[in-house]
């Protein structure tokens, strides 16, 4: 088959019906799913080998003797696809509901792309929340130069998102990557264990001259943080603050570290005036202390060969992102209001 869908799977036996009653209602059925488990403890494998008996064909299931991560079960389910000779790989996360056209329309759209020569790396789907269907939860990830990777559109009208355009990043979350740019990013990195690990595979994709899409056509229900259990928790910021540090090492030459050291202390500054008043500074803190000191075991991005002019590019971006990183909030604020 051409695509597999990889869905790993911690604890999410609770979302399993409704994750797979979606995939089963798909308008095609030319894709196979995989489920990555790192080792749950919550009755999820009986439930998957019982779908895996109605079509032995098609559903098939990795375990994982412990909680790997995020990174390192979906780089286990590509190796899967590679194997197989996949064209794509379908990263799902259990805590969605896709809509009947969902695996069509990406494959699709990443078929058109290619047939004109372009290179896309990836697509991201039209996230939109599940407790409340009239907002967004993601339309791709964008990263401004205070280093804040965000969402676009969260809580935002979903008829607003309607525009197929180029993003920064894919969110991991329910997106379509292309086996063969894999063979030249690499895999997600899997010291970052999970949070921002989309975004870094997507930087170095952004440096080697591919393309990732916004995809609004591919519409997606999603939960939020159903794995990790909220929005916050010490867990999720110190993991996050760690892998932000992680980001820039790696994926910045020395060059433009140089020239955007304010920027980044400026956002990490502000980064950790916010979490001390959610009452996370702590474990942002720890974040921060850890990532400087795991900084140097991080494999860097292949900088050989890339054009001045696409850092050039890249800073533009960046630089126009903070004032769309301060809109989005702002938005947002007035609507809370």
């Amino acid at each position: 088959m051409k695509t597999v869908v990889i869905i790993p799977n911690y604890n999410g036996k609770h979302f399993l019906e409704k994750c797979m009653q979606a995939l089963e209602r798909q308008s095609t059925k030319d894709f196979s799913i995989l489920f990555v488990d790192n080792a749950s403890s919550d009755g999820s494998i009986p439930v998957i080998k019982e779908y895996i008996e109605k079509e032995p064909e098609r559903i098939f299931l990795l375990e994982n003797k412990e909680n790997y991560g995020f990174a390192k079960a979906v780089n286990q389910g590509i190796l899967y696809a590679k194997e197989h000779g996949v064209d794509y790989a379908l990263l799902l996360n259990n805590d969605t509901e896709v809509d009947p056209r969902f695996v069509k329309n990406l494959v699709r759209f990443m078929a058109e792309k290619e047939a004109k020569g372009e290179k896309v790396f990836a697509l991201s789907s039209k996230m939109i929340k599940m407790h409340d269907e009239r907002l967004m939860d993601d339309a791709g990830d964008e990263l401004c130069l205070l280093g804040f990777p965000f969402q676009r559109g969260l809580e935002d009208r979903v008829e607003n998102w309607n525009k197929t355009e180029k993003v920064f990043s894919a969110c991991a979350g329910a997106a379509l990557y292309s086996i063969s740019a894999l063979d030249k990013t690499g895999l997600f990195d899997e010291k970052h264990f999970a949070y921002l690990e989309d975004v870094d595979i997507s930087f170095r994709a952004q440096l080697y001259g591919y393309s990732i899409y916004y995809c609004p056509s591919a519409i997606c229900k999603h939960v939020g943080s159903g794995t990790s259990g909220g929005k916050y928790s010490d867990f999720k910021v110190e993991l996050s603050a760690r892998n932000s540090i992680f980001l820039l090492y790696k994926n910045f030459p020395f060059l433009l570290k140089i020239v955007n050291f304010l920027p980044f202390l400026l956002g990490f500054f502000i980064k950790a005036l916010y979490f001390q008043k959610k009452g996370y500074g702590k474990a942002y803190r720890r974040g921060i202390m850890r990532g400087l000191k795991e900084r140097k075991g991080m494999k860097k991005a292949d900088f050989r060969g890339i054009p001045f002019t696409r850092y050039i590019a890249l800073e533009w971006r960046l630089l126009k992102n903070c004032f769309v990183y301060l809109s989005e909030r702002n938005r947002r604020r007035q609507v809370r209001v």
